[in-house]
Parts: C-alpha cells; sequence; structure tokens
C-alpha cells in the first residue's frame, strides 16, 4: 500500500487557466410613475473572477491537477437597472503543495515560485466590467443608448512544477544506501530492498538535532547515467535538487558494489552538471556508505579521492549507525553557516 501511495506522486502538469469574463454594462432608464423623465440608469457589470494559485502546506503533490487539466473562473454579472452594479464573478483558488513553481507553457517564463505557505499568485486576472449607459449621459446627450461590453478574462497555459523544500539533498546511484541513511537519522521510513528504484518518489525526513531546532532531508530516487536525458528515473527527480543547500553524496563501498568507487561518484556529478551547472557549486560531501561491509581498497581508494580534491568525507554505516553523528555536525554547521 505504502508503495502504491508513492507511485502516486505527482510533480509536473500543464494545465490552461482562464479567468472570467466581465459582465457587459446595462441600457436603461427609469421608468417610474410621477417622474416624467427619468434617465439612464443602467448598471456596470461586474468583474470576473481570477484564478489564483495558492501555496498549501497540507499537499504534498500535484495529484489532484494530474486529473483535471482545464480550470475557469466564474463570469462577472451583467449591469442591472437602477444603477445596480453586477456581481464580480467568483474567485478561482487552486492549492498547490509549498514550493511550487509557475512557468508560462509558451514563453517559458517564470511567473511565479510559491515558496511559503498561504503565498498567492494570481495566474489569470478576471475581465473588467463594462460601464452602464449612465456613465455617458452628458447635457447635450441625455439618452444614451449604448453600455460597454465586458472585457474577456485572461487566459494561459501553465506548468506546474514542484520542487522540493529540502535543506539536504541525498544523491547516488540507485542502492547506495540513501533509503537507509534518512531512516536511521530521521523518522522517514521508505521502503528499503536490495534491487535499483526502491524508491520511486522522493522521500522528506525531519533530523532533529540540539532542543528546537532541526533540517529537513531529501532522498531524491532514480539517479543513472544518462539520468538528465530520461533514462532512469531520474530526469524527473533532478528538480527536486535545485532548492538543496546541501548535498550529501553516498557511493557504496561494500564488497558487492559494482564498479569502481570513484567512477561512480563523478557518473552523478556529471549528471548534475548537464543538468544544471549550477548544482555543482553547492556544498556537498562525500559518504562512503556500508563501511560495515567493506571493501578496505574501495574506501581507501574513495578516501584519497576526497582528500586530494578537498571534498569533506565520512564513512558511515546507517546500520550499525556508525559516522551518523559527525555527518549531522558537519550539516549543521553547514546551513547555519551565513549565505
Amino acid at each position: 500500500m505504502a508503495n502504491r501511495a508513492r507511485m502516486k506522486f505527482i510533480d509536473y502538469v500543464r494545465v490552461h487557466v482562464k479567468a472570467g469574463d466581465g459582465g457587459s454594462g446595462m441600457v436603461s432608464f427609469r421608468r417610474e410613475k410621477y417622474i416624467p423623465r427619468g434617465g439612464p440608469d443602467g448598471g456596470d457589470g461586474g468583474r470576473g473572477g481570477h484564478v489564483m494559485f495558492k501555496a498549501d502546506p497540507q499537499l504534498a503533490t500535484l495529484l489532484d491537477l494530474r486529473y483535471k487539466k482545464e480550470y475557469r473562473a466564474g463570469r462577472g454579472e451583467n449591469g442591472k437597472k437602477k444603477r445596480m452594479h453586477g456581481k464580480d464573478g467568483q474567485d478561482l483558488t487552486i492549492p498547490v503543495p509549498v514550493g511550487t513553481v509557475l512557468t508560462d507553457s509558451e514563453s517559458g517564463d517564470l511567473i511565479a515560485d510559491l515558496d511559503r505557505p498561504g503565498k498567492e499568485f494570481i495566474a489569470a486576472r478576471g475581465g473588467r466590467g463594462g460601464l452602464g449607459n449612465a456613465h455617458f449621459a452628458t447635457a447635450t446627450r441625455q439618452a444614451p443608448r449604448y453600455a460597454q461590453p465586458g472585457e474577456p478574462g485572461e487566459e494561459r497555459g501553465i506548468i506546474v512544477e514542484l520542487k522540493l523544500l529540502a535543506d539536504v539533498g541525498l544523491i547516488g546511484l540507485p542502492n547506495a544506501g540513501k533509503s537507509t541513511l534518512i531512516s536511521v537519522v530521521s523518522s522517514a521510513r521508505p521502503k528499503i530492498a536490495d534491487y535499483p528504484f526502491t524508491t520511486l518518489a522522493p522521500v522528506l525526513g525531519v533530523v532533529k538535532y540540539g532542543e528546537h531546532r532541526s533540517f529537513v532531508v531529501a532522498d531524491i530516487p532514480g539517479l543513472i547515467e544518462g539520468a538528465h536525458r530520461g533514462v532512469g528515473l531520474g530526469f524527473q527527480f533532478l528538480r527536486h535538487v535545485e532548492r538543496t543547500k546541501v548535498l550529501l553524496h553516498l557511493v557504496d563501498v561494500s564488497q558487492t558494489a559494482p564498479g569502481n568507487p570513484v567512477r561512480n561518484y563523478e557518473k552523478i556529478n556529471r549528471e548534475l552538471a548537464l543538468y544544471s551547472p549550477e548544482l555543482l557549486k553547492k556544498p556537498q560531501a562525500i559518504i562512503a556508505s556500508k563501511i560495515d561491509s567493506a571493501d578496505e581498497e574501495k574506501l581507501a581508494l574513495l578516501r584519497g579521492y576526497a582528500k586530494k580534491k578537498k571534498i569533506d568525507f565520512f564513512a558511515v554505516s546507517a546500520v550499525r549507525k556508525e559516522g551518523l553523528k559527525e555527518v549531522i555536525l558537519f550539516l549543521t554547521k553547514k546551513l547555519e553557516a551565513p549565505a
């Protein structure tokens, strides 16, 4: 059941939004008993409803938007007699997870980043209501027989993209030990098994340290060589690395780990660079994982590489909880350091 829930993680959708049209102004004249010369009294049309997106901390996925691709706000009411204003159209608010980014699908321009709970953005503005004929009466034109039509509401295509808000990103090849590590240092409980792509969606865990301090760690799944081109699952989740402040690069140094640990490390970093060169500017540490069953030659090779490249290096065993305190201390210092 838990696996099925993770399969429903949706972080990229395209939608079309249409704001409400403004109501038309009214052409009307006073027709009251004992007032033989009633003038124009047509009211204004109401504004069309806006289409808005709002960051909702209760949401974690864009699943609801996957099944509804078109959103329309209410139309403004037409003006009425006796200079009565038509009702404004009902605004439409679309709730999305915190961390959602909105991009214009035609121009590719970023239009909003909903990175705080409760933050709102009007994606399409409702059309202005037309003026009634009461506005057009003058000394020489006392009975105008026209009013303005309402203006059409804006409409546009929008790419809705979720980028998780996490302080730390766990990256590495499948089976590098990311899921086990996050399950030990936080309350997250990802599925753990000995085959590739165990984790089918990013997993968030909160790591508490001190009395009232904590940070959020994200397990970024599916990164393999060619991920930036869509190979494996990595292309779907590389976007979630962009917001993290620190990257922990896990490299399996166990006796059963395939390949050269240094080459395995460089493969993933190459994918990060091909996706976005900015990712390599983030603080990064190499974590030699599974040292409880380490191949000492692999461990020494990776340690020497980190020393040569002046990259922070830690050796851990999540199963035995070895080396974890040092990693958490490193992360707290990095996260608390001034930007």
